[in-house]
């Protein structure tokens, strides 16, 4: 292993293309092997860049497959963490680390935002979580030039180690309903919740179902114990409908008045992101 590390070290510097081979070296402690998947990690679709055959050229696979594996590698090490715990705890667990400012936040600090490559048109994109898009695409990258094992490392060391205390982030509560009620208030957008069923689960415990409607439309599902509970899970899947589902955000759009005047920014899915206030 020693002597593998020691070759590639020097092959790093025998490297032609030494800049880029070192660049992303200082950012993930990686010599890679496969270059290109790294620089492809950065490349934003706002490029427009394609291929010999007119594909299209960006991280967005990339990015399937890097949220993919830090979903897989956050709940290996929650569930490891928090052997006591039952699934709702996991899950909202994970959710919580791998939210979307977390990533962005951690994409600036390691200095994603230096190596991306962005249409010099779209400077109004540099307040989204592109960078947080990136880091997933740039941990899709990893794993298909280093395999499992070295992605779960560098996210042990990069995500969990150094920027995120997860028995922190397990106690701490999201109020989702609060947030998405704020979002429809300052797009003129109206959010409604409604209980429409109520039974006794397996272990004879009244459980709610909620909806939230969404000027109308069926926005989230969410089952608790509580009417507050069911409230919060529909929110928080209602919250990222309107992050992730682009057609959903047009709908409600196409259904607002003419003069209303938000209705660009129901298009930014960063309006959506999740909260980070406790719940009070």
């Amino acid at each position: 292993m020693i002597i593998q590390k020691l070759y590639k070290k020097i092959r790093l510097f025998s490297r032609i293309r030494q800049e880029p081979y070192l660049l992303f070296y200082r950012l993930t402690g990686i010599i890679p092997d496969n270059l290109d998947l790294y620089e492809l990690a950065m490349c934003h679709k706002s490029t427009g860049v394609k291929d010999a055959q007119g594909n299209a050229v960006n991280n967005e696979r990339l990015e399937f497959l890097g949220d993919a594996i830090i979903n897989s590698i956050v709940a290996d090490i929650v569930y490891h963490r928090f052997a006591d715990k039952e699934e709702g705890f996991l899950t909202d667990t994970r959710s919580k680390i791998v939210q979307r400012e977390s990533l962005n936040k951690l994409a600036i600090e390691l200095g994603i935002p230096k190596l991306m490559q962005l249409s010099p048109k779209n400077g109004a994109l540099h307040g989204n979580n592109i960078f947080g898009n990136a880091f997933e695409a740039l941990i899709g990258a990893i794993y298909l030039d280093q395999g499992y094992e070295r992605c779960k490392q560098f996210i042990e060391t990069k995500l969990i180690a150094s920027s995120i205390d997860v028995n922190k982030m397990a106690n701490k509560e999201v109020n989702f309903k609060s947030r998405l009620i704020e979002w429809g208030q300052s797009n003129k957008v109206p959010v409604e919740f409604e209980v429409i069923e109520t039974f006794h689960d397996r272990r004879n415990e009244l459980t709610f179902q909620t909806h939230v409607l969404i000027n109308g439309l069926v926005g989230g599902l969410g089952v608790g114990h509580s009417k507050k509970e069911s409230h919060q899970n529909a929110a928080k899947m209602a919250l990222k409908k309107l992050q992730d589902d682009v057609d959903f955000r047009e709908q409600i759009r196409n259904q607002l008045p003419e003069n209303n005047n938000h209705q660009d920014e129901i298009l930014s899915n960063e309006t959506a992101s999740e909260p980070e206030e406790a719940i009070t």
